[in-house]
C-alpha cells in the first residue's frame, strides 16, 4: 500500500461526503482511508459509512489533534501517512499524487499543500490562506510551518515521534519543529490544493486563535505575544485586508466581518501567549504579518481539469 489517509472528524456531516468523493476521484488508488471520529453526534459516520472507509472511535473526553491523529496514524498501514481535515476536500485529480512526490527524497519527513477558501469563506481568512500557503512551492523550507488540514508524513519519523498530545493546537508545527532539528526537510506543494471550508462564528475564531497560542507558548516558551503586538497587527492586518477588498471591489460586503475576524484572530492570541517570550522572526512573518500591499492571488492554471463535484 502506496499511502494512508487520515481524516479527524466531529460532527462533519455536511462536509464528510465532498471529502470522501474527492479521495475516490484521486489518480493515486494505492490507497487506505481512516476515519477518526471523537463521537460525532450528528451523521457523520453514516455517510462515511458509503464509502471504503475504516473509522476509529476516540471518546470526546480523550480528544485532543495530537490524541487522534496518533490513533489514526497507528491504525495506518501506508509508510506515507496523508493527513486532511473532515472540511476539505481536493481541487484537483491530481492532489494525492503532487502531495507525496516530493517523499521521493528520503530526507523528506513531512510535505503540506495549499489551502483555498471557498464562496463561503470570510474575506480575511482568504487573505490568510493566500499568504500562508502561496501559489510557488518551496521543496526544501528552512522553518517548521505547516498545517494537517493538509499535509502529509513518514511513518517511520512518527514512530520516533508521535503527535503531541498535550498540545491543545499546533501539534503539526510542534511535529515539524522536530523534524527540522533532526535534519529533515519539510516540502511545500503548491499543486497539492484544497479548499478549506471554515464557518465560524467570532467566538469561534477567537477559540482557535487563543488554543493555537496556548500551544505556540509551549512549544517556544520564550516567546511572547505583548499587548503592543495585539495593536499593531491588527491594525496591519486589517489595513491591508482592507486595502485588498477594495481593490476587488468586495469592501462594502467584507469591512465588518474583517473587523471582527482580526480582532478576534488577534485578541485570542494575546490571551493564548500571555507571559511569555518573543515570538521568532520568521514564524512571525509566517503567522502573523500581513500579505505585502503588492501581492495578489494569481491562481496560476493547471493543466489539469478540477474535479466536477456537480455530478450525480
Amino acid at each position: 500500500m502506496l499511502a494512508s489517509i487520515v481524516i479527524r472528524a466531529y460532527n462533519e456531516q455536511g462536509y464528510i461526503a465532498r471529502l470522501l468523493e474527492g479521495i475516490g476521484q484521486q489518480s493515486v488508488k494505492d490507497i487506505e482511508t481512516i476515519l477518526v471520529d471523537s463521537g460525532s453526534t450528528d451523521g457523520t459516520v453514516q455517510v462515511a459509512s458509503q464509502y471504503p472507509v475504516r473509522v476509529v472511535h476516540v471518546r470526546p473526553e480523550e480528544f485532543t489533534f495530537g490524541f487522534s491523529l496518533n490513533r489514526g496514524v497507528a491504525r495506518a498501514q501506508g509508510e506515507l501517512v496523508v493527513i486532511a481535515s473532515a472540511h476539505v476536500y481536493p481541487v484537483y485529480p491530481d492532489w494525492l499524487e503532487h502531495l507525496i512526490a516530493p517523499f521521493r527524497d528520503p530526507q523528506v519527513a513531512l510535505t503540506y499543500g495549499k489551502q483555498r477558501g471557498d464562496k463561503t469563506t470570510l474575506f480575511s481568512e482568504g487573505q490568510i490562506f493566500a499568504h500562508w500557503f502561496p501559489d510557488q512551492s518551496h521543496a526544501r523550507q528552512s522553518h517548521p510551518f505547516c498545517n494537517n488540514a493538509n499535509a502529509a508524513i513518514r511513518r517511520s519519523f512518527w514512530e520516533q515521534h508521535p503527535y503531541d498530545e498535550s498540545l491543545p493546537g499546533l501539534e503539526d508545527l510542534e511535529w515539524g519543529h522536530w523534524a527540522i532539528s533532526q535534519g529533515y526537510l519539510i516540502s511545500y506543494v503548491a499543486e497539492a490544493e484544497i479548499c478549506h471550508v471554515h464557518q465560524e462564528s467570532p467566538q469561534g475564531v477567537y477559540n482557535r486563535y487563543r488554543r493555537e497560542g496556548m500551544a505556540f507558548k509551549h512549544i517556544f516558551p520564550h516567546e511572547h505575544f505583548h499587548l503592543g503586538d495585539f495593536l499593531r497587527l491588527y491594525l496591519s492586518n486589517t489595513a491591508s485586508d482592507a486595502w485588498h477588498a477594495l481593490r476587488q471591489g468586495d469592501i462594502s460586503h467584507s469591512l465588518r466581518s474583517i473587523l471582527w475576524f482580526r480582532l478576534m484572530q488577534f485578541w485570542g492570541t494575546y490571551q493564548g501567549f500571555r507571559s511569555s517570550g518573543p515570538l521568532t522572526r520568521q514564524l512571525r512573518q509566517t503567522f502573523y504579518y500581513p500579505r505585502g500591499i503588492s501581492s495578489e492571488q494569481s491562481n496560476p492554471p493547471r493543466d489539469v481539469k478540477p474535479i466536477d463535484y456537480n455530478k450525480p
